[in-house]
């Protein structure tokens, strides 16, 4: 049991402590330069001064506490936007990569059936989701008290763990786009096509009359600021995340199923 699971985590887990360094570093540049924009730059009056709709985007609540920075400038922009964006074009390939290329023919020759080749190979994304959050949650927590801006260690915790499910969310986007798509580079195409008109549909419409359209993007069920700024944990959402990647794993496992393998 699990073979492709351990055989495709295995192939991830260096790819997957480099996207840790990664945003580590990030973590850390994002820390450093706060005192700096704290002290020379009115951040309140900075967000005056941007556009309204820029800042619904973006979700930028408050830039005057480490927190609030972090939630605009780390998480939003590299947990929400780009590793969005990341595991749904990386997932968008475990399927269509291997019909893309001819493989997948072997592979259905085994006594393996259809539904554990898409439950496996999307289980084995959880090294580079897992892995993402594994670091820098360290450099925040102990960067934040290096800038004597503390940060309390159940909100670092909270922000990183929430994040788990729609992440998962995201690769599930991707799933289904590769086996919906037998060209891997098509399926890729429209991962990042679908997660980010997700992500510009949930930011626009809030508030409007058409924000009900919102409620199929994952990105409505992790807000950074709530956990960072108010301290607040949405298990719901979470708990609503979790049943969107099962919905989106069940429609790819029916999906690849019933259809042809080229």
């Amino acid at each position: 049991m699990f073979e492709l699971t351990r055989y495709d985590g295995r192939r991830r887990i260096r790819g997957s402590l480099y996207l840790s360094i990664g945003l580590s570093l990030l973590a850390a540049m994002v820390i450093w330069v706060y005192p700096s924009f704290e002290a020379e730059v009115d951040l309140d009056q900075l967000l005056a001064a941007y556009p309204e709709p820029i800042l619904q985007v973006m979700g930028v609540q408050t830039m005057a506490s480490l927190g609030g920075f972090l939630s605009f400038e780390l998480y939003t922009f590299g947990w929400i936007i780009m590793l969005g964006l990341y595991l749904a074009y990386a997932t968008a390939g475990t399927i269509a990569d291997d019909v893309d290329r001819g493989r997948m023919d072997v592979l259905l020759s085994m006594p393996i059936s259809r539904s554990r080749v898409v439950g496996e190979r999307f289980a084995a994304m959880a090294v580079p989701i897992v892995g993402a959050n594994l670091v820098p949650p360290v450099i925040v927590y102990v960067g934040a008290r290096l800038i004597d801006h503390p940060l309390a260690a159940a909100d670092v915790l909270a922000v990183h763990l929430l994040s788990i499910p729609y992440l998962f969310a995201c690769a599930g986007i991707g799933l289904l786009a590769s086996v919906a798509f037998d060209r891997a580079a098509i399926a890729q195409r429209v991962a990042l096509g679908v997660t980010f008109a997700l992500f510009l549909s949930e930011s626009l419409l809030t508030g409007t009359d058409a924000e009900v359209i919102g409620a199929i993007a994952p990105m409505r069920y992790y807000d950074p600021n709530a956990v960072l700024i108010d301290g607040s944990y949405d298990l719901v959402g979470a708990g609503i995340l979790a049943a969107m990647t099962l919905a989106l794993l069940v429609a790819a496992g029916e999906w690849f199923r019933r259809s042809d393998v080229p």
